[in-house]
């Protein structure tokens, strides 16, 4: 679908825009642990399908054309401060923009989800995969960077996909219940998985140094499937991973792991020295606190289930978490997971609003 005449005059007005009010810099804060004032909130998905003016963008693009235009990359990303002012902006993209680099051909279908249409099955086919020496591939989220940050007065988070969970997606072709396919391979031929994981975590180290070149000021990783892993997997076929991505990276830009429902894995995560960590909704921020150094940020942990809760409900749970984490100078909140899709906005507001109120 082509895109319309609109957009074309959205370069213009961010070119136009500039830093016109005070520079937020409660999560930059947070993240160095030195914040003495109210914890900045952001919510994982929060530019997404809950947002009707999300959806009215899905009726006229596909959601690639919106992850692959630098205009409506940078549109879409500002969505959510637009509507609710949260403390950060996270970059609009997908996790598989990394495969799409690496010519496995991805593809969204809607009530499916992505398609990964030639799925690496075995490891000869590695050798293959392109090296990241071109980056060209990505260049879009870059110019999306560009054009967004003129236009924005809070910190921009990049992000990827942690080297497990693209693997799984590059092997399993789809979303999957069992990941039968990857744990095959990766407990039958586990040198030859390890290659896979060194190939997307050179990738990753590339693609992250590209936004941090274009002007991010934090970094989101996200291994959304780590809590398929036993706990001696997730040493060898995950964290040693995450570890080599932190060490690759040519600015200190912090960085926040996310381990989706695996908050045991936590204190391992602690162990390779991230400057956050986010954490689900199975554990005690204020108990992880106690295992977690206070020289790493935790973030988290609302339950995105709330969000269907009567409002007075919903700033109760809030309400709760702040108390328990008050005082913390390295508190972020989010969810433990995405908003989901049917959430109202008005119980999104209603959160960022009883968190802000704190002053």
């Amino acid at each position: 679908m082509p895109l319309s005449d609109t957009l074309m005059t959205t370069h213009a007005n961010v070119s136009a825009k500039s830093h016109s009010h005070s520079f937020n810099d409660l999560l930059i804060r947070a993240l160095e642990c030195r914040n003495e004032s109210r914890p900045p909130v952001w919510l994982m998905r929060q530019a997404g399908r809950h947002l009707a003016s999300y959806r009215a963008l899905r009726q006229k693009y596909s959601f690639l054309e919106m992850c692959h235009h630098p205009d409506l990359i940078a549109e879409v990303t500002l969505l959510p401060i637009k509507a609710y002012s949260v403390d950060a902006a996270i970059l609009f993209s997908d996790i598989l923009v990394v495969p799409e680099a690496l010519q496995v051909g991805v593809r969204f279908e809607d009530q499916v989800g992505p398609i990964i249409e030639r799925p690496i099955t075995h490891t000869g086919e590695i050798a293959a995969l392109p090296e990241p020496h071109d980056l060209s591939a990505l260049s879009f989220v870059q110019e999306g960077i560009k054009r967004l940050k003129p236009q924005l007065n809070v910190p921009l988070i990049g992000f990827c996909g942690a080297p497990f969970t693209v693997a799984s997606y590059m092997i399993e072709g789809k979303t999957s219940r069992d990941f039968k396919k990857t744990k095959r391979w990766m407990l039958n031929d586990p040198k030859g998985f390890h290659q896979l994981l060194r190939k997307i975590a050179d990738w990753s180290i590339a693609y992250l140094n590209l936004q941090i070149d274009a002007g991010v000021e934090a970094l989101q990783i996200f291994d959304s499937w780590a809590n398929t892993l036993a706990y001696r997997q997730f040493q060898e076929f995950s964290l040693g991973y995450l570890d080599y991505i932190l060490k690759g990276l040519k600015t200190p830009v912090p960085v926040i792991l996310f381990c989706r429902g695996s908050s045991v894995f936590a204190p391992q995560l602690a162990s390779i020295q991230p400057r956050g960590i986010g954490l689900d909704w199975n554990c005690s921020l204020s108990y992880m606190r106690r295992l977690i150094p206070s020289s790493i940020a935790l973030q988290g942990n609302l339950d995105p289930d709330l969000l269907y809760a009567p409002l007075p409900k919903i700033k109760e749970e809030v309400n709760g978490l702040l108390d328990e984490m008050e005082g913390d100078k390295g508190f972020i909140f989010n969810l433990g997971h995405g908003i989901f899709p049917d959430v109202s906005e008005e119980a999104v507001r209603t959160l960022v609003e009883c968190i802000q109120s704190r002053g």
